[in-house]
């Protein structure tokens, strides 16, 4: 179980918390995150980690492919990508 804020909604809480984790390089390009993995850590419902994955997905730090799961992205990629498109 983790030290969450109570007054706050827990899924925003969350996403920030894996955010850092990538943004560091804790969670390298390739690594799983899953429900699963959330639900145990934070002692959340699916829905609760469904919503924090969705708002990593929003944020273009993870790719999620059916059946598989959630997968950090490469940032370098990505922001050489974008450059290419300017």
């Amino acid at each position: 179980m983790s030290d969450l804020d109570p007054t706050r909604p827990k899924w925003p809480q969350i996403a920030e918390r894996l955010t850092e984790r990538i943004v560091s390089g804790r969670y390298a390009p390739g690594h799983l995150i899953s429900h699963r993995a959330i639900e145990e850590e934070f002692g959340v419902a699916k829905a609760t980690a469904g919503k924090a994955i969705a708002e990593l997905r929003g944020r273009k730090l993870v790719r999620t492919e059916f059946g598989m799961g959630s997968f950090v992205l490469d940032r370098a990629e990505d922001d050489h990508q974008r450059d290419g498109d300017e």
